[in-house]
């Protein structure tokens, strides 16, 4: 394969690779610190830094640092401050198991969260690096980056899958798998101190000087000039269904594998044992359903797909609710619970982005993109997690490492999954009826061009 392209998977693989290695499993790990009843926490901090770092270190990708060398320097600050985080987090680790029975115990959050939140904040800009680090290399190199950087970001996705199944597997020293520990954070660490490395030996990505000269403010950065869409009916309805969707994104990578793993507490299941491993199904079929939103699009238009995306978010938390691993039939509805997340990420997030894409003014259409992600994956997915940690901790608590339905609360987890269902059922229905959308076939040269 040609060195470029190489060159190119190595960096996407260790990218998705380092987020893998712990945004599915670190409530768990989080648990056994005495640190569970904080698990929100840490996936509202990586929606916070979503809404303004990618714009800060964009613009200082686009204006003074090449993407590369600031994609290097990111990483290693992100690596850093995670081994730190990996370090409180071992310490916090020995406290707990000092206090293990003590009901009410509840570890110091501040000292793992704040070189945490320190971290994710330098890393979550590195996503949009690497995309502008792969189209310009290509671009630079004579490839057409329409056609080959889909495969490229297709091993990122493998990376993130492997690493799920690496920490799930090994316990690298430890009496436990790492899924359950901070040596989560010490590969994500050493990951991100790798790629940091790796990224100055990167091609060069020159400054373009013509848009070093473009004065743009913070807040067209942002995406927050596109609020004026706001003025419009059809686009304002779309944003905030954006949002009450975004509410969902980061609920089960928050409280996933803790449910499965609280089968363990009464059962030896090799799916209870193995969280991370069953979960990891999840990205394995968001992997395969990008393939089939195309298809869906054109044969069905913007709305349908956005309501089939709504609906199999009902199914996954309907089926949580149902699954368990004490039963075949439990466990095949945990599995399909998740082979149905492809359908309802993938179709929301690209049918989302092209409906902003084919609505939005040709002016303000990076804009309007920013602002679809702010709404979805800043503000819903961090109102999203605060709410659903209050549901969470509110019908269970952590006993013994194991998050299990609260005392005298029958069903805790059963309830809290039919919570979500239903919300994610009430903005399908309201969706359906409220947002006015009519697909045409002259929607579809679009389409097929995007």
């Amino acid at each position: 394969m040609n060195n470029i392209k190489t060159r190119l998977i190595v960096m996407n693989f260790l990218q998705f690779a380092i987020w893998g290695s712990y945004l599915t499993c670190i409530g768990q790990f989080l648990g056994r610190a005495g640190l569970g009843d904080y698990i929100s926490w840490f996936y509202i901090a990586q929606g916070v830094v979503s809404i303004f770092m990618p714009a800060i270190m964009g613009a200082l990708a686009d204006k003074f640092i090449q993407p590369q060398r600031l994609l290097g320097l990111s990483h290693l600050l992100a690596g850093g401050f995670m081994l730190v985080a990996a370090y409180f987090g071992w310490q916090a680790t020995g406290i707990a198991a000092e206090n293990l029975g003590n009901a009410d115990f509840v570890g110091n959050i501040w000292p793992v969260f704040i070189p945490y939140v320190l971290s994710v904040a330098f890393y979550m800009p590195t996503i949009a690096l690497t995309n502008t680090v792969a189209f310009s290399t290509l671009s630079r190199n004579g490839f057409d980056f329409v056609k080959a950087f889909p495969p490229i970001r297709t091993c990122g996705t493998i990376g993130f899958i492997a690493a799920m199944w690496t920490v799930n597997s090994f316990s690298f020293g430890l009496d436990i798998n790492a899924q359950f520990t901070y040596m989560q954070l010490v590969i994500c660490g050493v990951l991100g101190l790798l790629l940091g490395f790796y990224s100055f030996t990167l091609p060069e990505c020159p400054l373009d000087k013509s848009a070093a000269k473009e004065e743009k403010t913070l807040v067209q950065r942002l995406g927050l000039d596109a609020f004026v869409l706001f003025k419009q009916r059809k686009m304002a309805m779309f944003f905030v269904f954006s949002m009450l969707l975004g509410v969902s994104l980061q609920i089960t990578n928050g409280y996933a594998t803790p449910y499965i793993n609280s089968f363990a507490h009464a059962s030896d299941s090799w799916f209870a044992q193995n969280p991370t491993m069953l979960v990891s199904v999840s990205q394995i079929s968001e992997a395969l359903c990008i393939l089939l939103t195309s298809f869906f699009l054109l044969r069905f238009g913007i709305k349908k797909v956005m309501l089939i995306a709504m609906f199999a978010w009902v199914l996954r938390f309907g089926l949580f609710g149902v699954g368990s691993t004490e039963s075949t039939m439990g466990i095949v509805a945990l599995l399909f619970s998740c082979i149905v997340y492809g359908v309802a990420f993938d179709f929301f997030n690209v049918s989302g982005a092209m409906f902003t894409q084919q609505e939005a003014p040709k002016s303000m259409q990076s804009s309007a993109q920013g602002l679809f992600m702010l709404m979805t994956n800043g503000i819903g997915a961090s109102v999203g997690t605060w709410i659903a940690g209050k549901i969470v901790m509110h019908n269970c608590d952590w006993q013994n490492g194991y998050l299990l339905s609260r005392p005298g609360v029958e069903n805790g987890w059963q309830t809290t999954w039919f919570i979500f269902a239903a919300y994610a059922l009430v903005v399908a229905l309201a969706f359906a009826v409220l947002f006015k959308y009519k697909h045409a076939p002259a929607d579809r040269p679009a389409l097929k061009k995007c």
